[in-house]
């Protein structure tokens, strides 16, 4: 094989790219849905894509999963219930059992297929997870389950591709309508909104939608080396004060909770919602 066949090269956006060397390819399978593929890389470990995007990495996952599951349970800061879309390698199902307040934590993922060889090939992201008996496991669309839940959670974690293919309808404004309604009252929605940078509409479509729908709309960045092309826009809407949370107020909270982290801290926590001009204008 030569040096060229030994990268494999992600076409996500039109002008840009990104390339990772692939050491050592683990799995290579086509499901019903897309393609999964898990390589060894060097600098990253093992990676995860979906159609040669990749979806998350043995080495910068943390950053993703902390940001995602940390800020809101903690703003909240009586998280019980918590309903993650998506996030079939289990990381953030991992990331937000690590709150032992967290009694209940709903996962649904549309692949089964993303689930089982995860567990596999991605022990490392779940970490006993899908052993955990205050995990519910459901393989269904994103969008069906939203629809039709009794709701009542405290935390909801939108933890999608991105908008093509199967992850699509995860971005419509009848989906956010259905999660607002899935909250429980002082309840938080948080999303993935990619790299605003490059893909500042679906940052300002999500705002747009959010802003209709919540008293506090906004987003938040976390700075993940293979989302290429810089820091990520995390979605943020409640009709709580919860992002007003004091610093010292986090700092109990997080010291009580004992988790150890890589990314997160409360400092980080509240500057994360400090944006840079350039974001802060997709907002409308």
């Amino acid at each position: 094989m030569s040096d060229q066949e030994n990268w494999l090269t992600e076409k996500l956006h039109d002008h840009y790219a990104q390339s990772l060397r692939t050491d050592e390819m683990l799995y290579d399978s086509k499901t019903k849905h897309q393609r999964l593929k898990v390589f060894q890389n060097g600098t990253f470990g093992r990676i995860l894509t979906l159609d040669d995007v990749v979806q998350t990495t043995e080495g910068d996952n943390f950053i993703y999963h902390e940001m995602l599951t940390h800020v809101p349970i903690l703003a909240h800061g009586a998280t019980k219930r918590v309903l993650i879309v998506g996030g079939g390698d289990g990381g953030m199902a991992r990331a937000a059992l690590d709150h032992k307040t967290v009694e209940h934590v709903t996962m649904v993922e549309i692949d089964a297929g993303v689930v089982e060889f995860s567990k596999e090939y991605l022990p490392m992201l779940s970490r006993g997870a899908f052993d955990d008996p205050r995990l519910n496991l459901v393989i269904a669309d994103g969008a069906d389950f939203m629809r039709d839940t009794d709701g009542g959670f405290d935390v909801i974690i939108i933890d999608s591709t991105d908008p093509i293919g199967p992850g699509e309808v995860l971005f419509t404004d009848h989906f956010y309508g259905h999660a607002k309604k899935a909250l429980a009252p002082g309840g938080i929605l948080v999303t993935q909104n990619g790299v605003p940078f490059m893909q500042g509409d679906e940052l300002t479509g999500t705002m747009r939608a959010f802003q209709s729908l919540f008293a506090d709309a906004t987003c938040y960045l976390a700075t993940i080396p293979t989302y290429a092309g810089g820091p990520m826009a995390l979605g943020w809407g409640t009709d709580s004060d919860a992002r007003q949370v004091p610093l010292e107020v986090l700092e109990a909270r997080f010291a009580e909770a004992g988790i150890e982290t890589n990314y997160y801290t409360p400092a980080v926590h509240k500057g994360a919602f400090a944006l840079p001009p350039y974001v802060s204008r997709l907002i409308p």
